[in-house]
C-alpha cells in the first residue's frame, strides 16, 4: 500500500512539470530585458554543464542509506523486528527522497549564481 502512495506522488509530481527542465530546476526565470537571447541560451547551456556536476545520485544514496539507518533504530526501540523493518523502508524512502531535493536545490543554485556572475538578473 505505502508504494502505491509514493508511485502515485512521483508520477504527480512528473506530470506536473512540463518539460524535464522544470523537474530538473535547470531553467530559472530571468529578466530578458536588453539580453541577446543567442548569448543567454549558450550561457545557459554553460551553466548547466557547471551544475551537472552536482552528485545527485550520490545524496540519494547516502540519504538513503543514512535514513535506513535512523528508521530501523526507531523501529527497534518503539516495537519488534517487524516494526524496525518498516521503520528502515519508511527510513530510506523519506531520506532518499531528502537526497534528490538537496540535489535538485543544489544543481538551481549552481545554475543561479552562475547566470549571475555573467551579469544575468535572475529573478528566482
Amino acid at each position: 500500500m505505502p508504494r502505491t502512495y509514493v508511485l502515485g506522488f512521483l508520477a504527480s509530481l512528473l506530470f506536473a512539470c512540463k518539460t524535464t527542465d522544470d523537474l530538473l530546476g535547470n531553467k530559472p526565470i530571468v529578466d530578458m530585458q536588453g539580453v541577446n537571447v543567442v548569448a543567454y541560451e549558450a550561457d545557459l547551456v554553460d551553466c548547466q554543464a557547471y551544475a551537472n556536476q552536482v552528485q545527485i545520485g550520490r545524496q540519494t544514496a547516502v540519504g538513503t542509506v543514512a535514513g535506513a539507518a535512523v528508521g530501523t533504530v526507531f523501529g527497534a526501540i518503539i516495537g519488534d523486528s517487524g516494526t524496525a523493518q518498516r521503520g528502515a523502508g519508511v527510513g530510506a524512502v523519506s531520506g532518499g527522497v531528502r537526497g534528490v531535493s538537496g540535489g535538485l536545490s543544489e544543481r538551481e543554485r549552481v545554475i543561479r549564481r552562475c547566470l549571475m556572475g555573467r551579469g544575468y538578473r535572475v529573478l528566482n
